[in-house]
């Protein structure tokens, strides 16, 4: 596995920004028009379904969903092609009063020829959520 694909070193950028908490060099990652999809389809976190698009949506979402978390990445495998790449992992994310939310999933992320993430779309399903609580 190469990590020179660009949308795989697009998404270690985003995982790495979201480890350090740095909410602009996360945006900074997403081209102006970029679209989070996470997860994709109608959910609890876009009722809609249409993602969170714009830099000013992407900021928003972490506001609402990264930055008050501690937010860590797993990723199993990485298949790269075109102007994409699959992460097939999970995300683990340390609420703040300690409960821990596991989610498997694939994450793929698509970039422009600038290296830009045009589409992060995280597929994963909220009803297999896996929670443990934090001993009282």
């Amino acid at each position: 596995m190469t990590n020179e694909h660009p949308a795989r070193l697009a998404s270690q950028r985003s995982m790495e920004a979201v480890h350090r908490k740095d909410k602009q060099a996360w945006v900074d990652n997403f081209a102006d028009d970029g679209v989070v999809e996470d997860p994709v389809g109608p959910s609890m976190f876009d009722p809609d379904g249409k993602g969170h698009r714009g830099k000013a949506a992407i900021a928003a979402f972490w506001d609402r969903l990264i930055g008050p978390n501690r937010v860590f990445f797993d990723v199993r495998e990485s298949y790269a092609s075109g102007s994409e790449c699959a992460n097939v992992g999970s995300v683990n994310t340390v609420l703040p009063n300690g409960a821990i939310l596991t989610v498997n999933g694939v994450f793929t992320y698509r970039v422009n020829e600038a290296g830009k993430v045009v589409a992060l779309r995280a597929f994963w399903e909220p009803a297999r959520i896996k929670s443990v609580q934090p001993a009282p």
